[in-house]
């Protein structure tokens, strides 16, 4: 088993945002969290990397390959972060750095955790602008992020998640931010990505229109809680719990308008 979450809890200013938590992420799966907004879904994701807000404190366990995570130092889990563990944030425009071009920052996990050179990073990172089917990849990588798009921002995202060949890549709500042409480009790119490489999958969404191209099986969580787990057409088949059976109608009312702006 790749990623191991048990009775996970997660308390910020003295309340629990996340309560008992639990599921389990096998080698080579695609896993989805889903949940409404303030359910908990992307601090459970931060937890796993050890990139929770200060002040944070997190019990119970989660383990990955066999090694409990929780209680590491952050030397640790920054050896384990991008090398192993691969993400992809919400909004790129933050995540990236507004000043440092796209090749420096696709290149970075490279040097950083296989000690690779300015050359080999740089040759590495056009390869990958070529992989997530960035436009002359060899151009780009010269640019900087507030010279390029949306969706293309958040390709170089997952290029530099993937720089490494992880095992497991977290997506946070990757499409979100994103109109509904380009995310279904960009869930296009992740379910090719993680064909290609092997790696499992972890992603993050309130969407279960999205979720149900992307995972095949999900756990629902709502204010910190799971309240429904099973595969994802269980979900959409026959949903059981009152949160789970709002999203169905809202990506069914969803679905509907985009069929009708047509």
């Amino acid at each position: 088993m790749s990623l191991e979450v048990e009775d996970l809890v997660i308390t910020l200013g003295g309340r629990r945002v996340v309560d008992g938590v639990g599921f389990e992420v096998a080698e080579g799966a695609r896993f989805g969290i889903i949940g409404e907004s303030g359910s908990g879904k992307s601090l459970t994701a931060l937890a796993v990397l050890g990139l929770l807000p200060d002040g944070a404190e997190v019990s119970g366990s989660i383990r990955w390959q066999g090694t409990e995570l929780v209680g590491r130092d952050d030397r640790e889990l920054a050896a384990i972060r991008g090398r192993e563990i691969g993400i992809v944030f919400q909004e790129p425009r933050t995540a990236l750095n507004p000043i440092r071009t796209i090749g420096r920052q696709i290149g970075e996990p490279l040097r950083i955790h296989e000690g690779a050179s300015k050359r080999a990073a740089t040759a590495r990172a056009i390869d990958l602008a070529a992989r997530v089917r960035l436009p002359e990849p060899d151009r780009i990588v010269r640019r900087y992020p507030h010279q390029l798009s949306g969706g293309q921002r958040q390709r170089v995202a997952a290029a530099i998640a993937l720089a490494c060949r992880p095992a497991l890549l977290i997506a946070d709500e990757p499409t979100t931010a994103l109109d509904v042409t380009i995310q279904s480009e960009i869930l296009g790119l992740f379910e090719r990505l993680v064909t290609e490489t092997g790696s499992s999958l972890m992603f993050i969404t309130h969407d279960l229109a999205v979720l149900s191209r992307i995972a095949t099986d999900a756990v629902v969580l709502a204010q910190g809680k799971v309240v429904e787990a099973g595969p994802v057409p269980q979900l959409l088949s026959a949903p059981v719990s009152p949160v789970t059976q709002r999203l169905l109608a809202a990506a069914k009312t969803m679905s509907w308008k985009g069929e009708d702006d047509d």
